[in-house]
């Protein structure tokens, strides 16, 4: 079994696009797909999403969950991390070692948790 796709609810999908699109700009996932309420990013073997809840309720984020990203490099966390504080995101974990993994926490627009790390 694997993962083969993840979605994160949004309350802005023009927002979460213009954030997402500029957080993926230099990897092999994307462009935004948009199609109604959701919009996609495919990656090798897998979809990412943000939605709009299908129920009409405000979207929240989930404590405790978390989206983890391999980004394949040190430089890459450190950079990513960096960016997606400059697009509005939060800071939630300075880049750096933690156990078997450099990693660094963001959270987007809507205050979704993502790990970005290197393995």
């Amino acid at each position: 079994m694997k993962m083969s796709y993840f979605t994160l609810g949004t309350n802005d999908m023009e927002a979460s696009i213009k954030f997402y699109d500029a957080l993926f700009a230099d990897s092999d996932v994307g462009p935004a797909l948009p199609q109604g309420r959701m919009t996609y990013w495919l990656g090798q073997d897998f979809a990412f999403a943000v939605a709009e809840p299908f129920n009409g309720e405000p979207a929240t984020h989930g404590n405790g969950a978390m989206l983890g990203l391999n980004v394949g490099s040190t430089d890459e966390v450190k950079r990513l991390h960096t960016l997606a504080i400059e697009l509005g995101g939060e800071n939630e974990g300075e880049p750096m070692q933690r156990g078997p993994y450099f990693s660094a926490y963001v959270r987007d627009l809507d205050k979704n948790k993502l790990c970005l790390f290197r393995q």
